[in-house]
């Protein structure tokens, strides 16, 4: 299967998102070490800095926007799941431009190669719940 450039700006954004959360590093800094030391021939260059910059800027906002879905705090989270959420959370309020059963199922995807075992069912269950709020004019 060829993966799209899309689905690898999302990988890299979710490393340098897990990157940021765990270093605190400046997110321009974390974004050039990605773009260095990966072939970004095949990324979706515009969405991976859409993506990773949008995240770090309104971290606050999109914890606030996904916490009522978690059925646990934020801070127990793994912080896999927690920067698989904050993206796909960042995508559904911020690009409308794509359907939001294309980010639960990129997120699901994201889970289930990074997270822990079961992790993808809680990212399932925790954005199933988040998108009848946050994407009320799409259901």
């Amino acid at each position: 299967m060829k993966v799209s450039a899309r689905r690898k700006a999302r990988e890299l954004a979710l490393q340098g998102v897990y990157s940021w959360q765990m270093s605190k590093n400046p997110i321009d800094q974390i974004e050039l070490a990605l773009a260095t030391s990966n072939d970004m021939q095949k990324v979706d260059m515009v969405y991976f800095q859409s993506l990773l910059r949008g995240v770090a800027k309104n971290v606050s906002k999109l914890d606030a926007a996904i916490k009522p879905y978690l059925g646990r705090l934020p801070e127990e989270l793994d912080p896999i799941e927690k920067a698989i959420l904050r993206l796909a959370a960042f995508e559904l309020t911020e690009r409308m431009d794509v359907p939001y059963r294309v980010i639960i199922n990129e997120a699901i995807e994201l889970a289930k190669t990074y997270g822990a075992e079961e992790s993808h069912k809680f990212i399932n269950g925790s954005l199933d719940k988040a998108v009848k709020t946050l994407r009320q004019n799409e259901r």
